[in-house]
């Protein structure tokens, strides 16, 4: 199964793509591990990018898609993947099309995570990190500590980062808007959409996710066969 998943900060998308890759036996692919792996292992691709990186610039899209294509290409992939964090944008999901159809397969299904906008304000800057250890991670609602502004495992002070303040949501999330959701309507154009809620506990949205990909699969199964069928009679 070939799978691009979507949703705003804050969604859960690295949490519901460890779970579905695990659930589906495919590789979770995502942008943030294509460039570390590529940058330290000092391919082509990844020195290019980080010469960008360097100079404080984007890196191309071109470099992103090459990354993300030789990736696919891996023979762990050879039965499909989940995709998060790209494409980021439609002319990414255009080349993506255009690599899968030079390659001779196509996406199963686009999985988007719907969460409302002050659910996600409300997930994110309610994060609180411990200064001695950074994988002690509280929440202000979901998880409090025993004690406020002091980490329960080993008495660090709480902090929340500055990428997790209300303001710099709000700015990820019109970011989110502007470029990373118009690739719904795009792929919605092409029949592959299933939009799910990704409010609730993670193994019920993981569930969700799974019941609504089979859904997808079956229904564009049934549907490439009634094509099938109809190519056939006009042969006839």
């Amino acid at each position: 199964m070939r799978i691009v998943l979507v949703g705003p900060p804050g969604a859960g998308k690295g949490t519901q793509a460890a779970f579905l890759a695990q659930n589906l036996s495919i590789p979770h692919i995502s942008t943030g591990d294509l460039f570390r792996a590529n940058i330290s292992q000092q391919t082509e691709l990844g020195k290019l990018a980080k010469s960008y990186m360097d100079e404080g610039n984007l890196v191309p899209d071109e470099v992103t898609i090459a990354m993300a294509r030789d990736r696919m290409e891996q023979p762990d992939a050879a039965n499909g993947f989940l995709l998060d964090g790209f494409p980021r944008n439609v002319s990414q999901a255009e080349a993506l099309d255009q690599a899968l159809k030079a390659d001779g397969v196509e996406l199963d299904a686009v999985l988007d995570l719907e969460v409302p906008e002050d659910e996600v304000v409300k997930r994110i800057a309610g994060r609180r990190i411990c200064r001695n250890e950074s994988s002690h991670v509280f929440h202000v609602t979901y998880s409090p500590p025993k004690k406020e502004g002091v980490c329960d495992a080993c008495g660090g002070e709480l902090y929340q980062r500055d990428d997790d303040s209300e303001e710099t949501v709000r700015r990820r999330l019109e970011v989110y808007h502007t470029q990373t959701e118009p690739i719904i309507d795009y792929y919605r154009a092409q029949g592959l959409v299933v939009t799910i809620s990704a409010l609730g506990k993670v193994d019920d949205v993981t569930k969700r996710a799974m019941e609504a990909l089979d859904r997808q699969v079956e229904g564009k199964d049934q549907s490439d066969e009634d094509k099938s069928d109809s190519e056939d009679g006009d042969d006839k």
